[in-house]
């Protein structure tokens, strides 16, 4: 769950971009006019922290991953504790001299140790396994909320849209200025739970 947390809490640097409503040539001209210390930009921001633990996709998808890690660490957990048997009947019949030859005991060495190798090899490959699921899922969390502040914006007009977590990126702001719990209701009213 750390991952898909860290992972998402990234989102707030990609969210942190600006929605701008008009064409080039007004662009340029708020930019004149904001640097003649003129100010008729329409701003608002977000608190990604907030979506990140009430939007209902976001939470499903921390659920799944909570669901997928706990999984792996089963699976693991189980075949490292078959393993450890393995070494222990192996290391009890070695000292009671259990094996016909030092042949028969170097072989079935051989084959935990394999099997070893093995059970490392398959706990990477399962922590990649979930880390890409990890990023695949920043990823359309991103798009998700990219795609309906596009929408949203088109009736709202704002120049910019800025992101805010904790203290990261937006140090002071009126809250007149927070837009988050319409931006979550109008997520959570788009998203249909795959549950």
């Amino acid at each position: 769950m750390n991952c898909l947390v860290n992972g998402l809490a990234a989102l707030a640097l990609i969210v942190s971009f600006s929605q701008c409503a008009g064409n080039p040539d007004q662009q340029t001209n708020a930019n004149a006019a904001s640097a003649n210390g003129v100010s008729g930009l329409k701003i608002a921001y977000v608190e990604v922290d907030t979506l990140l633990t009430k939007y209902n996709f976001c939470i499903d998808l921390n659920e799944e991953m909570v669901k997928k890690s706990e999984n792996v660490r089963l699976t693991l957990n189980q075949k490292a504790n078959d393993l450890n048997k393995q070494k222990q009947e192996f290391q009890t019949k070695y000292q009671n001299n259990a094996y016909l030859s030092q042949e028969r005991a170097q072989q079935e060495y051989n084959r935990i140790a394999k099997l070893e190798q093995d059970l490392q090899e398959l706990s990477n490959k399962l922590q990649s396994e979930l880390m890409s699921e990890n990023e695949k899922n920043s990823i359309q969390l991103r798009d998700s909320i990219n795609n309906f502040l596009k929408e949203y914006n088109k009736t709202k007009g704002y120049d910019f849209i800025i992101s805010n977590t904790g203290f990261d990126n937006l140090l002071y702001a009126n809250d007149a200025y927070n837009i988050t719990q319409e931006i979550l209701e109008g997520l959570n009213a788009r998203y249909v739970s795959k549950k």
